[in-house]
């Protein structure tokens, strides 16, 4: 099993972290998972036997806490996967000329915060033990931007710096040991996805946008990736972002 006895904090109780959580658990890892919501967290833990913490981690002292936890639980900690994000739609993001100051404040905050958090707080144990696999969540959007029905510029400009940081953690922290990387999904099955879901029109444009997958993808497709590269089969591969996208990138509208 590819993270057999490797201990793994993964944010993000649904969607993607949902799916990486029990990917993972299969693969041998003893995982923690930390995400918002406590009836996430409790409901995931059921299925997967996951230890867990709930809380905000743009709040510096839950990310803290849950590396802490994860320390206490298992001794060490091998890997950190950072998947916790939100849509800032709702909030007013959008086009630059249209996007609103809370949904440019609130769609950064909840994506590029608990990124640098939960780095900040595991990466002195980390260095420590001169050892750790970091993978970041980015997406398709901060390099591959779609006008026509994605046009969330706070979004893509959040995602676009978790690509820029980790690039330059990768090349801070190879002579420690430590491994940095990151994931860009195309539009995947999630709760953050339902409008697209619900949307006829769009459902037919990611037809042909993501043929590999001949529309939106599932959620375990991106967490086979996520396991491979916190996985001592990645152990040469740092400062890479990985896209898995069915096609997005490379498909016309």
């Amino acid at each position: 099993m590819r993270l057999q006895d490797k201990a793994v904090l993964i944010t993000g109780a649904t969607g993607m972290g949902a799916a990486a959580a029990r990917l993972a658990s299969a693969e041998g890892a003893r995982v923690l998972v930390a995400s918002l919501r406590e009836e996430d967290c409790r409901a995931l833990s059921a299925e997967t036997g996951c230890a867990w913490h709930a809380g905000d981690l743009r709040d510096p002292a839950t990310a803290a806490a849950a590396v802490a936890l994860a320390l206490e639980r298992f001794g060490r900690l091998d890997g950190v996967f950072n998947v916790a994000g939100a849509s800032g739609r709702a909030h007013g993001d959008g086009p630059v000329h249209e996007c609103t100051g809370e949904g440019w404040e609130f769609t950064v905050a909840a994506n590029l915060t608990p990124v640098f958090m939960v780095c900040r707080a595991a990466l002195p144990h980390m260095v420590e033990r001169r050892a750790g696999s970091i993978l970041n969540m980015a997406s398709v959007s901060a390099f591959s931007p779609e006008p026509a029905h994605f046009a969330t510029h706070a979004y893509a400009a959040a995602k676009g710096a978790i690509i820029a940081l980790t690039r330059a953690m990768a090349a801070y922290y190879a002579p420690h040991g430590i491994r940095v990387n990151a994931l860009a999904p195309g539009l995947v099955r999630t709760p953050m996805s339902r409008r697209a879901q619900n949307d006829p029109e769009l459902l037919r444009f990611m037809e042909r946008k993501q043929p590999l997958s001949g529309g939106i993808m599932e959620p375990d497709e991106v967490a086979r990736a996520a396991v491979f590269l916190l996985s001592d089969d990645a152990r040469t591969i740092t400062g890479q972002v990985l896209a898995v996208d069915a096609g997005w990138s490379v498909s016309l509208p």
